[in-house]
Parts: C-alpha cells; structure tokens; sequence
C-alpha cells in the first residue's frame, strides 16, 4: 500500500476507473520501469557520444576520422534493428526478458569501452571502443523495442509520459553532479583512467538495471506465431503504405532530428573559440543534467496531456534557439564568451527532451498490443536511416561552416512544425 502511496504521490493521473488491485499493479510495474530506466538513462550520461566519448578520444589519440563515426553509431545502430527484431518480440511471451538480455549487452559495451580507456591509446584503442560502441548500440534497440512494448502492457495512457520524463530527472540529479565533478577535479589535461572508471560505474548501473526490470509482472498474453511475424519487410512496407497517421509521425519525427543533431555543431564551435581539458567537459555533461532535471518531470505531463502539441512546440523552439544563437555569434565579444556555449547547449538539451519523451509517449499511445511493437520498430528503423541521411548532409555542410549546418537543421526544424501540427491528438484514451 505504501508503494501505491508513492507512486500516486510521483505520477499523478485519474483512476477513478481503475479498481484497487488494477492500481495497486500499476504502482509496483510503474516504479520497477521508472526505477530501471532511471538507472539506464544514468549510464547514458557516461555512454554518451556527444561529450563523454569525444573527450575521451581526444585523450587517446585517436584520429579524429573515427570521432565523426560516434554519434551514427550510437543512435543508428540502436534504431536500424527494430524491424527486424520485431517478429522476434511477437513471438515472445514474456518481453520483460528481452529487455534484460539488452541491458546485460550495453553493460558488455560499456565494459569494452573502459578496457580500451584503461589499456590501449590510437587507432587501436578508437576501434575497440567503436565496436563496444556498436554492441551497446544493437543491444539498446532490443531494449527500446521491448521496453516500450512492456510500458503499454502494464501501466495505462496518462501515466506512461511521467514515467519516461520522472526517470529523466532522475538522471539529470546524476548527470549535475558527474559534471561538477569532472569541472572541479578533471584539471587541464585529460585523463582516461578517470573516464575507464567512470565506464566501469556505468556497466554496473546496467546490471542493477536488469535485475529490477526482471521483477516486472507482466500480463500473460498469447503471443505471435512465427506463420503471423514472418515478411517483416513486407509488413513494414505495407505499414508506410496503409498508415497515413504512422507515415506523417515518422516524417515528424525525422524533422524533429534539429535538437538531437544541433548540440555537437555547438560544442565544435566551443572548441573552436577555446577549451581546457578533462575540466572543459564539465559545463557540457552539467548542462545535459540540467536539462533532464528540469524538464523531464514538466514535460512528462505536458506528454500525458497532448505529445503532439509538445513536439510541435519543441521543433519551434529548437529552430528559433538555433536562429538566436547564430545571431549572437555575429557579435566578436559574445562569440568569444565561454558562457554562451553551454547556455545554448543547456537549452537546446532541455528542448530535445521535451521533444523525446514526446515523441516516445506518442508512440506508445497511438496504438495497442502487437500492433505498437510494430509502430515503435518500423518507425525507429526508419529513423536509423533518416538519421544517416540528415546526419551526412548536415556533416557535409559543416565543411562549409557549422553555422551553415545548423542553418540546415533549423530550417528542418520549422518543417517539423508543419507536419506535427497534423498529426492526431492520441494522449486521450
């Protein structure tokens, strides 16, 4: 009872439809997926390919061809899967399961990683971590597949968007301190040893993860036959065909890619009017706390209540952002200010997870049963591509200047506005 208590206290929503036992289910399997993904979203501030492991490349001496490869591994290898993970989940009954098998696989990555910061330098040491770096990656699309399928099956509409955003602030609390802490003791020359520790901390996260993902109680529910799942391809391809609503949220989506691909642009024009070392990375991984402690509570709710009006919202305010900050580095004595750069970081961090825990609330209650594993691993697998695409032009561009690639991505963005505001309000049950 006491459990119900909290949790009802955290996530707040209306049960009047809800029996007893229904809410007393929902509290137990709610704060396992909150307290589970909290613990995960941790481990990503260390796993992250924006700030952390470019810092740590730099300190290795890796060439920096292979820096560019980060951030397309990271998030393509973790989408590109889904669709054909997805009969895979269909025909299984229990899914919690399949989260726990990808949560044991970015825990191997996240090892990998601090052996090759504690053991290698160079080239050698940049292959290693960009292989660890691609099982974690194909490990966490098991995860986002089966994970989402798991918070539709045990906790109703209303609730999902807090969970996601609770369990963002859960991390940020995390991410702020890490970051005062590479700021107050990281000094001006960077050290590997203390981010191969720091990795080492992240995999043990992941562990801890598993094992209260495990204790979900999930309803037993007949799941796909093989005769059911097989032509996922076909099945995809049919999905874009058919689905008007699923087409328009996927080139919603892609537009919305503006605050995922714009903060790197912000960093490497930081870097460029002047850095330190291991201390230099301090602001950037405090600004990203920051931005999941404020704005994943507030904007769990603002998703609960319309995740389409938030995504729309957030491509609007991350194209205006961008158009500010280019405005301002149009002035001598703001572009050499160091403040300006994790200020614009902090703020488009904060739009981004507005605009994510939009857009996985969106999914999630557009749809329901087999027919959500499908929306959720089509729609990231086409992500994956969109991703290589929107991330090879704007990596193009910025050969040009980065200025110019983040004109590119602010003007993809005003486009996501057009195309969110026609989407379905589905937040009401």
């Amino acid at each position: 009872m006491r459990l119900t208590a909290v949790y009802q206290r955290l996530v707040r929503a209306e049960r009047d439809d809800q029996t007893g036992e229904d809410q007393r289910a929902t509290a137990y399997n709610g704060t396992r997926q909150l307290v589970a993904n909290a613990l995960q979203a941790t481990g990503d501030q260390v796993v992250n390919a924006k700030t952390v492991l470019p810092w740590l490349f730099t300190a290795l001496g890796v060439p920096s061809g292979l820096i560019a490869l980060l951030v397309p591994i990271r998030e393509s290898g973790s989408m590109l899967p889904q669709a054909a993970l997805a009969p895979w989940v269909e025909r299984t009954r229990r899914r919690r399961y399949l989260w726990v098998l990808g949560a044991a696989g970015q825990a191997l990555g996240a090892v990998g990683m601090a052996v090759a910061a504690a053991a290698l330098e160079g080239l050698a040491a940049g292959v290693v971590v960009l292989l660890a770096l691609t099982l974690f990656s194909l490990s966490r699309a098991l995860c986002s597949l089966a994970g989402k399928d798991v918070l539709g099956r045990t906790v109703p509409k209303g609730e999902r968007g807090q969970i996601n955003g609770l369990s963002t602030v859960l991390s940020g609390a995390v991410a702020v301190t890490l970051g005062l802490g590479i700021r107050l003791l990281g000094g001006d020359s960077s050290n590997p040893m203390v981010l191969a520790i720091l990795l080492v901390v992240a995999a043990g996260l992941w562990v801890l993860a598993l094992l209260v993902f495990a204790g979900i109680r999930e309803p037993d529910l007949e799941p796909a036959t093989a005769e059911e799942t097989q032509g996922w391809a076909g099945q995809s391809a049919r999905l874009f065909r058919d689905d008007p609503v699923f087409r328009r949220f996927v080139l919603a989506r892609g537009l919305l890619l503006v605050s995922a691909l714009a903060p790197p642009f912000v960093v490497a024009i930081a870097a460029q009017a002047g850095g330190g070392g291991l201390s230099g990375l301090g602001p950037f991984v405090i600004a990203q706390g920051l931005a999941s402690l404020i704005g994943g509570r507030i904007f769990g709710r603002l998703a609960d209540r319309s995740s389409k009006n938030l995504m729309t919202w957030g491509a609007a305010a991350a194209s205006a952002l961008i158009a500010v900050f280019l405005l301002l580095m149009l002035v001598p004595s703001v572009r050499g200010s160091w403040w300006i750069y994790p200020v614009t970081y902090l703020l488009l961090a904060l739009i981004h997870t507005g605009v994510r825990v939009a857009r996985k609330t969106y999914v999630v209650d557009m749809a329901e049963g087999d027919q959500r594993t499908e929306y959720v691993a089509v729609s990231n697998t086409a992500m994956g591509v969109i991703l290589l695409v929107a991330g090879a032009v704007s990596g193009g561009l910025a050969l040009l200047g980065e200025e110019v690639a983040l004109v590119f991505l602010g003007i993809l963005g005003l486009a996501g506005v057009v195309v969110s505001r026609t989407l379905p309000d589905v937040s009401k049950g």
